[in-house]
């Protein structure tokens, strides 16, 4: 069944037709449901449709354009929530089998939220089993099969939001909202050649989503352009006293400080260790564009064990978090084989381990709040290497986190970043540039990042049909 062009319009876009009649939000509803029933099985990107629920949202909204009731950009659009969202009206699986049945009887703030701006819910995406937290190597775990990439699908579209990057790149749906610990909303959005915004830990509350990592999750959204993740981030943002670690910092879209040039951006030294030649072309493009809005400075980054200290908090915390699945033996059911046996590694990691990646921690936070008070955005590639074909395990050389040199540390550090396209690579799959900043700067790497869009096309460019 052929997906309706409407879907790969942006969210400004559809706006404007819906609010000149061009197209309802049942349209719309309806095409997303008929597009990810097809398509989006095909791609092993859906966990469960939510046909009843988002045909009466859709109703609402259209009621409510009808009437003039506006609640904004979101009005009307169909999204998809990663399935480790509490969502009324569908099992919420975290991608794994022993949580298959598993139902909440509430919506997650993010839900709530975007229900209240008027957005329609019309699914559960897809995700890695438990979020990768019992450390995942084979490229299938999850319950609903291997997460295939909408730009070829003997290829990955990567985890552990693996569904929301691919329904967002195979114009299914407009936005999807994805989850970060380690690189999680960065990783399909490179993969996929879609733009994924990781906010400042704190920005989102995480109430109602599985929680894996309790000092790393983040919540996200995974859209067409970075124009369109401020618009998402603009209806989830802000505090929530259900989740005592969200702040009550203003989010401000478009960016309050009005600049569109005059930027200072760093690229770290060693940025092409470990990163393909396609990836390696792609990003020196990128900087000679980077170069119309401002200047480009080459920086190293600081000698310290990033990626070994975040592994570990996660490993930890993970392995707390799940210590009912592990003590009476349902971690067995994991699909992926590694998945049944790590769990029991990480119960038994030291206190004096976890302390000390802690610590670790603190340093790498200090460290890059003074980096990023410097400059207006580290800049480098989102992965080192393109998707991984499915025939091949999570190794060393394709490992998207440990690859990029401020992946690590910005996530370590809680520090926003926004991943957008700059072209394709090896096999003809997209590539990915990256923007980290100052904690609670994402209205200015929205600026950034739609400033680079302006000047590329990189964000149109579909999948081959």
């Amino acid at each position: 069944m052929p997906v309706s062009p409407l879907l790969g319009l942006s969210i400004g876009e559809l706006g404007v037709k819906l609010r000149s009649g061009e197209t309802s939000p049942t349209t719309l509803a309806r095409a997303a449901i008929e597009a990810l029933d097809s398509a989006g099985r095909e791609l092993n990107a859906v966990a469960t449709v939510m046909e009843d629920r988002a045909m009466r949202a859709a109703q609402r909204a259209e009621a409510e354009l009808a009437s003039g009731h506006d609640r904004g950009p979101l009005h009307g659009i169909p999204w998809g929530a990663k399935d480790l969202l509490a969502a009324v009206g569908a099992p919420t699986t975290w991608g794994a089998t022993p949580f298959r049945d598993q139902v909440f009887d509430f919506d997650a703030t993010v839900v709530k939220k975007l229900e209240q701006a008027g957005a329609v819910l019309v699914a559960k995406l897809a995700m890695v089993e438990l979020a990768g937290g019992m450390g995942y190597e084979e490229l299938d775990a999850a319950w609903t099969g291997p997460g295939r990439n909408p730009w070829g699908h003997d290829s990955w579209a990567g985890g552990s939001s693996s569904g929301s990057g691919a329904t967002v790149a195979a114009r299914l749906l407009p936005f999807a909202i994805g989850s970060e610990t380690f690189g999680s909303i960065v990783t399909p959005a490179s993969y996929c050649g879609v733009s994924g915004l990781r906010p400042t830990y704190g920005r989102v509350s995480r109430y109602g989503a599985m929680a894996l990592s309790w000092t790393l999750d983040k919540l996200g959204p995974l859209a067409r352009s970075a124009e369109d993740c401020g618009l998402v981030l603009s209806a989830i943002a802000g505090p929530d006293e259900n989740d005592p670690t969200s702040v009550t910092r203003t989010f401000h879209h478009p960016s309050p400080d009005g600049r569109r040039d005059g930027f200072r951006f760093a690229v770290p030294a060693n940025w092409k260790e470990g990163t393909e030649p396609g990836i390696i072309d792609n990003i020196e493009a990128s900087l000679e564009t980077l170069r119309e809005i401002g200047t480009v400075e080459e920086i190293t980054l600081p000698d310290i064990p990033s990626g070994q200290a975040a592994r570990i908090i996660i490993a930890s915390e993970g392995a707390s978090a799940f210590e009912d699945i592990i003590e009476d033996g349902r971690v067995m059911q994991l699909r992926a084989p590694s998945c049944r046996v790590k769990p029991h590694v990480h119960s038994m990691i030291p206190a004096r381990d976890y302390l000390r990646a802690m610590r670790v921690r603190r340093h790498v936070s200090q460290a890059y709040d003074r980096i990023t008070a410097e400059y207006d955005a580290i800049v480098g590639p989102t992965t080192g290497n393109v998707s991984p074909l499915l025939t091949r395990t999570l190794d060393r050389s394709s490992r998207p986190t440990t690859s990029a040199p401020i992946g690590a540390p910005g996530n370590l550090a809680g520090l926003p970043a926004i991943a957008v396209p700059n072209g394709l690579g090896d096999r003809g799959m997209p590539t990915s540039l990256q923007f980290t900043g100052r904690a609670w700067t994402e209205s200015r790497l929205l600026v950034i990042a739609s400033e680079y869009q302006a000047r590329t096309d990189h964000h149109l460019a579909a999948p081959p049909a």
